[in-house]
């Protein structure tokens, strides 16, 4: 069941994109491997539009019906 959508996953999806571009082609290449993996989680739950944290602690960004 999905616990991220609307801005929040758009958000997640970008940034996450944005710092992995950055690793291999901007200036945070020469620390490729803590930027790529921080870069890959909100990408990864932007795509899957499930976020573990807000599933601890019972958040959603998702409207309920």
């Amino acid at each position: 069941m999905a616990n991220v959508c609307g801005i929040d996953r758009g958000f997640r999806i970008v940034a996450g994109s944005v710092l992995l571009v950055l690793t291999f082609v901007g200036p945070l290449a020469d620390t490729l491997f803590p930027w790529g993996l921080i870069g890959a989680v909100p990408l990864l739950t932007g795509l899957m539009g499930w976020c573990p944290a807000y599933a601890i602690f019972g958040f959603r960004s998702c409207h309920q019906s």
